[in-house]
């Protein structure tokens, strides 16, 4: 009987940390059921785009740039994988409806969750520039930490002003378009 015991309370024990080392799921918002591959080349793409809608902006005045969800997705995953200590991980975005939404994992503690972030794309009046607003902040189950919003604001508002870069010297935006996996922006050299 005491073999028993002992061997029920081992196993119990080892069941016990077993589940302590590994990360439990707690949920959060469905991930999109199509998922948008990450590679290099879009990011790469979609700087010779830029340098191209620049360059012929240049001639005729106007530049009109078309980024797709792949090169949106794959950009943001290679900003994430130079962080040593990334917010979230697995990055989706989806261009659609006139919205920007970011699906991700995130992690805290021993718990994971997918997250949700939806933000409107409009053109800030003073530089000329995308603004970025975070509309809403879905990371399931775990409370969002203070200041999440500037932070994640900031990460996309680089990502975005980052990949025009020197290109955009003298470039005035003036209508951006999101629907059906593309964001779409014209706007003139000054």
């Amino acid at each position: 009987m005491k073999t028993k015991i002992s061997h029920l309370t081992v196993f119990f024990t080892a069941l016990m940390l077993a589940s302590l080392a590994c990360n439990v799921f707690i949920g959060g918002p469905d991930y999109p059921t199509q998922t948008v591959p990450i590679s290099p080349d879009e990011v790469q793409n979609m700087y010779t785009q830029i340098e191209q809608s620049f360059a012929a902006g240049a001639e005729t005045g106007t530049v009109t740039l078309q980024i797709t969800e792949n090169q949106l997705t794959s950009l943001i995953a290679l900003k994430l994988q130079e962080q040593t200590d990334p917010p979230f991980t697995d990055p989706q975005v989806l261009l659609r409806n006139g919205q920007f939404q970011m699906y991700g994992k995130i992690i805290s503690g021993s718990f994971s969750a997918n997250m949700l972030i939806t933000a409107n794309v409009g053109i800030d009046e003073v530089t000329g520039m995308p603004k970025i607003e975070v509309s809403s902040v879905d990371l399931g189950p775990i409370p969002a930490p203070e200041g999440l919003n500037t932070a994640i604001n900031a990460m996309i508002a680089e990502a975005f002003t980052g990949s025009l870069g020197p290109a955009a010297t003298g470039f005035r935006l003036e209508a951006i378009t999101i629907a059906d996996g593309v964001m779409t922006m014209t706007g003139r050299i000054k």
